[in-house]
């Protein structure tokens, strides 16, 4: 995939410069605090080979989130063909993001967001893109809110994958966007930042 660069960020694909932080931040308690599991160092780089083969293969996926001033992986942020959501057609397209904990709370999953929501819209078309997260990851809903997507209870799910030892963590809440509603909020941030 062609990098895609906001103010703050560049969002490209992986390097084996970013083993390390892909590790830490798949095997740290308070980043996977809402996971069942935690990935070893081997789960860990075979995940990131299998990501960094969609992106090369799909021209998406979830991909290294960079800052732009200091060179260093932050985390990922990206676009994925759903595969857990029951209700949804499996061609569906998710977004999501993971950051290591030294850089929450200073926008940049959002920034990565909405930069990925025009990426997915206008480059490949989509009709919708969709998030979820467990029901209570105020963080996570915080950031979908933030970039125009609306919660729909309808569409929310118990996730197949989370084992019953982990019951606080099945329930899921579903949030979409779709590309008409998208391009509308697009067309009102002018009018308000326009002169």
């Amino acid at each position: 995939m062609t990098p895609i660069g906001t103010k703050r960020l560049l969002i490209r694909n992986w390097e084996d410069r970013d083993r390390d932080l892909f590790f830490r931040i798949n095997s740290d308690d308070q980043v996977m605090a809402f996971f069942p599991f935690r990935r070893t160092r081997a789960e860990s780089d075979a995940f990131l080979d299998r990501l960094r083969a969609s992106i090369e293969r799909d021209g998406f996926g979830f991909t290294a989130l960079e800052n732009r001033e200091t060179g260093a992986c932050m985390g990922f942020a990206g676009l994925h063909r759903n595969s857990v959501v029951p209700t949804l057609p499996p061609d569906t397209v998710e977004i999501g993001w993971r950051l290591a904990p030294e850089y929450w709370g200073k926008g940049y999953a959002t920034e990565a967001a909405k930069a990925l929501l025009a990426f997915g819209f206008q480059k490949f078309a989509l009709g919708e893109i969709v998030s979820f997260a467990v029901w209570n990851n105020g963080r996570s809903t915080a950031v979908m809110e933030r970039i125009g997507m609306r919660r729909d209870p309808a569409g929310n799910f118990d996730h197949s994958r989370v084992p019953d030892t982990h019951p606080h963590l099945k329930r899921h809440v579903l949030y979409r966007i779709g590309h008409a509603e998208w391009q509308a909020r697009q067309g009102s941030s002018e009018a308000r930042t326009s002169p």
